[in-house]
């Protein structure tokens, strides 16, 4: 691959890098898909083993990304219907304010959703437990997401 191509391989992995931190693009598979592209255009058993490695660590990440946090979230007891409620608001909350409103509207939704069902006393609590899952979620999915940029930087300048 010409050195333009790779360039635009590395913005579109910046991008999906971004996309996790801000939740506007699938991140993840942005990073992954853009690796494959580069895999495909330079070929060879080389650059198909860095596409390799990148699928099993972005299928890695989204797979853990959603384990551990939902494990948390269960372990303390907030109930499915307040995720939904949370993560129906923060759709709603993305059109409504673009990029800040998604994350202010999911806080909001759990707040509300978990202050119906435990009170105000509780609902804190729960909101904040949310909010630290989602955080890890967010960081498990950036920490794969960085692996896989730092083997296909290592695979351009082995190629």
């Amino acid at each position: 691959m010409d050195p333009f191509g790779e360039v635009v391989v590395g913005i579109a992995i910046l991008v999906g890098l971004v996309g996790i931190l801000i939740p506007v693009l699938p991140g993840l598979i942005l990073v992954v898909v853009a690796v494959l592209i580069w895999a495909i255009v330079e070929g060879g058993p080389a650059a198909w083993t860095v596409a390799g490695v990148a699928l099993v660590l972005g299928a890695g990440g989204m797979a853990v990304s959603y384990l551990i946090p939902g494990r948390r979230l269960k372990n303390s007891g907030i109930p499915m219907s307040t995720l939904l409620l949370g993560g129906g608001l923060a759709i709603a909350g993305f059109f409504v304010i673009p990029v800040v409103g998604g994350p202010l509207a999911f806080v909001l939704g759990i707040y509300l959703a978990e202050r119906q069902r435990l009170g105000h006393d509780a609902a804190w609590p729960a909101t904040i437990a949310s909010v630290r899952a989602v955080g890890l979620s967010i960081g498990i999915e950036l920490a794969a997401g960085l692996l896989i940029a730092g083997v296909w930087l290592a695979g351009v300048i082995w190629l």
